[in-house]
């Protein structure tokens, strides 16, 4: 079984490459896969760049090329419900496309011939983000003052359900209210995920993401991403992803 490891920018994925053994690196398609083995585990670690389209041609080619049996999506997001703040910690159980409408010859949302909006994200995968995450250390191991540069002195949360994903970085507060007045479940709100969602399930392979949420996707949204990316992803992802290579399956 081999794994992949996808994320959008490379603060996402900052120095686990280097920690596989047997490490070798490959250009295909514009992007490079580090290809390696974690405790015996065959892994694969590539940035997919932002956006749908991005994302999609990044995990066709991870399955096509390079034979990954599984796929993860791991970095930041918007929060969107009520219940999500800065600092915690997104599970995807079910994704969807949020700019995706062809009506009136589809409903809203739905992927046209595919007769859904949502694909579900696998059990098994989402179990073991979930353990991942839970076993990640508390706050991602940062630094105090940066946890309270960023209003992270509380203890963040876990939450799992829909994260929709659209070609938009959504940095408007009537935006994000639109969202949640469309999809009033969503958690999160990122670039990538269901397009990833949408191309696993067309080659069968199980897929989960995990989203640390960078920002409320409102008025300061465009401010606080850059900060938040530097300073605080590459450490949130460290502990998440670390945790998550440790929980796969024996080879």
């Amino acid at each position: 079984m081999t794994t992949a490891i996808l994320s959008a920018l490379p603060e996402e994925q900052a120095g686990l490459a280097q920690r596989l053994d047997g490490l070798r690196t490959q250009v295909y398609a514009g992007r490079e896969f580090h290809v390696g083995r974690w405790q015996g585990r065959e892994v694969v670690f590539v940035l997919s760049r932002i956006g749908k389209v991005a994302a999609a041609t990044t995990a066709a080619a991870a399955i096509e090329r390079f034979g990954a049996t599984r796929l993860f999506f791991t970095g930041l997001a918007g929060g969107l419900h009520p219940d999500v703040r800065v600092g915690d910690t997104v599970i995807g159980g079910e994704f969807l496309q949020h700019d995706m409408d062809a009506s009136p010859l589809f409903a809203r949302h739905e992927v046209p011939l595919y007769g859904r909006a949502r694909f579900a994200a696998d059990a098994s995968s989402v179990a073991l983000l979930l353990a991942a995450a839970q076993a990640a250390p508390e706050g991602g191991g940062l630094e105090p003052e940066v946890r309270q540069r960023f209003g992270l002195g509380r203890a963040s949360r876990l939450h799992r359900g829909l994260i929709v994903s659209g070609d938009r970085f959504v940095s408007r507060a009537h935006e994000a209210q639109a969202l949640r007045e469309q999809l009033p479940d969503a958690l999160a709100v990122d670039m990538e995920a269901a397009a990833v969602a949408q191309v696993c399930h067309d080659h069968g392979v199980p897929f989960a993401a995990a989203r640390h949420v960078s920002d409320r996707a409102d008025d300061e949204a465009h401010v606080d991403f850059p900060a938040y990316l530097a300073q605080v992803a590459a450490c949130q992802a460290r502990g998440l992803i670390t945790a998550l290579l440790d929980r796969l399956p024996a080879p």
